[in-house]
């Protein structure tokens, strides 16, 4: 019986859990409560991935048909992310507890989770529905509450952070709104698999055009595609360390997804409407991004910017495959997916610990940690040779699976640009190990408690597992690009 309503679970569990959790609970009682919360969530989505039909599951709201009514569709694409979002916040949860207490003031500590769990009721919506003014109820719910978060950050520059992305993520949202009501006009739908019927007809008309562009805006601004990173940036630079590792595993995976989705669901019967092709304009960002990404970390000497902007790098890469709009190419930015959010993730929790333990997140402040802190500073070199893709690496995994798409596509060039790229972010990540190892500490040096390195240790044992068993992530991965060309194995 409780089988059938898992799709709406997997987002009305955390988005009452929140209420609950800011006036009701306080301190450490509302991390075990947001933590519980977490760990339902999580189990519903695998039990969502496991037993989805080969067509997948379609949920009904208040019993109202689409399209008149609200659907809820889980398929193998976001069952494939459904996953990776509420796993990444089950993972963080232990390290959550110390360090909130460390970076958050005590009567503060219960809203966070509160707005925490709103954060990731968000993300799920975002990923489960298949209405598209849903997506954008959704979207605003998780941004507003990524303001929050961010503006918690202990440094003053987090309140500039945050009211940037305020700034730039309203605009953002507003250019998705405006695209959605004028394909609306067009169409008179706003679910997304009728829309995807009714939009052929419609092409004829120029609010269609309108509709399309304006979206693909909104989302360029989420996606914080080149050269609109620098809500990214600030964010995942002055947010406290969780947020930080957070976002950086999940937000910008949903956005991405929301772009495949509407690419090859919504607009894949008019891929010819624009004068520019949609594919060369993906290609163009993606290229911007892993170049200019990759070289702006070279010169960051704040740990977090540097990582924050080898998230731009990364997006590039999510997008390469994407464009290239093959099963290859779409399996590849999706195992990449899961590659950089363990990467990303194990990184910011590292230091994140560093924080902990120094109060400083400066590289040269990093000087000489391998011989007092070897764990930690061995895990975020793990997590580093993940992220350039070193063989024994999920990242391996995954940008092997890249350079084969782009191999059977005949793009030597971007093959050659990937390659170089690696080559970077070994430099940059080669540049903080050799400051561990070789720089001489100084400064008192906080012990870090064990539940946040229970974190650290599962990330960076999970980035060593999928590069050995890569089975799971690339079988779904697989799964789940052939079904966008409606071939469902």
């Amino acid at each position: 019986m409780i089988a059938k309503h898992l799709p709406i679970l997997q987002v009305i569990i955390p988005l009452l859990a929140a209420p609950v959790t800011a006036f009701l609970m306080k301190g450490r009682v509302a991390w075990g409560f947001a933590m519980a919360v977490m760990f339902i969530t999580f189990i519903v989505s695998v039990l969502l991935a496991l037993g989805l039909p080969p067509y997948g599951l379609t949920y009904m709201l208040g019993g109202w048909t689409a399209p008149i009514g609200i659907e809820y569709r889980i398929d193998a694409l976001n069952s494939y992310l459904l996953p990776l979002i509420s796993g990444a916040a089950c993972v963080m949860a232990p390290f959550a507890l110390r360090s909130i207490e460390a970076e958050i003031p005590e009567h503060k500590q219960s809203l966070f989770y509160a707005v925490f769990l709103l954060m990731l009721a968000g993300l799920l919506g975002m990923s489960a529905t298949n209405d598209i003014f849903n997506i954008y109820v959704f979207l605003e719910i998780a941004s507003l509450a990524t303001y929050a978060l961010i503006a918690m950050g202990q440094n003053r520059k987090a309140l500039t952070a945050a009211y940037e992305y305020l700034v730039q993520g309203t605009i953002g949202a507003t250019f998705f709104l405006i695209g959605i009501g004028f394909l609306y006009f067009a169409t008179g739908t706003l679910n997304i698999s009728n829309m995807a019927t009714r939009l052929p007809q419609a092409s004829h008309l120029r609010i269609v055009d309108a509709g399309i562009a304006f979206v693909l805006i909104g989302l360029a601004l989420k996606i914080a595609y080149f050269p609109l990173q620098g809500w990214l940036v600030n964010g995942y630079t002055h947010a406290p360390s969780l947020i930080s590792a957070f976002l950086a595993a999940t937000a910008t995976k949903v956005s991405v997804y929301l772009l495949l989705r509407l690419q090859f669901t919504v607009f894949s019967g008019i891929s010819d409407i624009f004068s520019i092709p949609l594919a060369f304009l993906l290609f163009a960002v993606a290229i911007l991004g892993i170049v200019l990404g990759s070289i702006a970390a070279l010169y960051q000497s704040d740990i977090k910017r540097l990582l924050a902007f080898s998230s731009i790098a990364n997006i590039g890469y999510l997008t390469l495959g994407i464009a290239l709009a093959t099963s290859l190419g779409l399996t590849a930015s999706l195992t990449h997916f899961y590659a950089h959010a363990l990467s990303k993730a194990g990184l910011f929790l590292a230091v994140g610990c560093v924080f902990y333990a120094k109060g400083s997140v400066r590289i040269e402040d990093m000087a000489g940690l391998l011989k007092s802190m070897p764990f930690i500073c061995i895990c975020f070199i793990v997590c580093g040779l993940s992220l350039v893709g070193v063989p024994g690496t999920v990242g391996f995994i995954s940008k092997w699976m890249l350079l084969q798409a782009l191999l059977e596509a005949k793009q030597w060039g971007l093959l050659v640009l990937v390659l170089m790229s690696s080559i970077l972010s070994l430099i940059y990540i080669w540049k903080v190990a050799e400051t561990m190892y070789f720089g001489a500490s100084s400064g008192k040096i906080r012990a870090v408690p064990a539940s946040m390195q229970c974190s650290l240790a599962l990330v960076t044992f999970l980035n060593i597992l999928f590069g050995f068993y890569s089975a799971p992530v690339l079988g779904s991965a697989a799964r789940a690009a052939y079904s966008m060309f409606g071939v469902y194995p």
